[in-house]
């Protein structure tokens, strides 16, 4: 949430953003002032007027920012060089509320290179949860694991998939995110 410590931004251009917790996509005007909490894995959470709003990286400009660079894999690129790499990109997805990256918040279940039919390339199945079953980041969640592994070099498919058994709970979580979060 909004403290002393947040850095204040303007918005340059009229902006996408998505209402956290909800979920809801809205715009936010050019001109409109806030305040960046949280600024991690290349998107950031921005406190506008009473509300956290999470701004996508490829938006960074709207406020200042420089949008993450291009993923690059070596030529010849195995599949456990690929696979490193998704697993990389997994840990710059992050909850808009939680500090914590959704690898060491125990959300991701799977996470499998395979090969899509009748495609030259590589796929990426992910199998993954949520905190809570009625959080209305799920989709968004979901959209930024997609956005990130579609980045990767000779990724040409994924498959996203939310589930909810086993249903998630604290056990899951990395001693990292644990201490992170204060549940240790």
């Amino acid at each position: 949430m909004y403290s002393r410590s947040s850095e204040p931004v303007r918005f340059e251009r009229d902006c996408a953003a998505v209402l956290v917790p909800q979920g809801d996509q809205v715009t936010l005007p050019a001109g409109t002032v806030g305040y960046i909490t949280q600024a991690l894995g290349g998107s950031w959470t921005v406190f506008v007027e009473g509300n956290l709003m999470r701004i996508a990286g490829e938006d960074g400009d709207a406020i200042g920012k420089q949008p993450a660079e291009p993923l690059e894999l070596p030529e010849g690129a195995t599949d456990a060089d690929v696979e490193r790499v998704v697993w990389e990109q997994l840990r710059t997805c992050f909850d808009p509320e939680i500090p914590v990256n959704i690898v060491d918040l125990g959300l991701v279940y799977l996470a499998e290179l395979y090969q899509p039919e009748g495609r030259e390339g590589r796929g990426v199945r992910v199998r993954m949860t949520l905190t809570a079953p009625g959080c209305g980041m799920g989709d968004i969640l979901v959209d930024d694991v997609r956005a990130k592994l579609e980045k990767i070099p000779t990724v040409v498919a994924t498959d996203i998939e939310l589930v909810f058994d086993p249903p998630w709970n604290q056990t899951l979580m990395s001693d990292v995110a644990r201490l992170e979060t204060g549940m240790f």
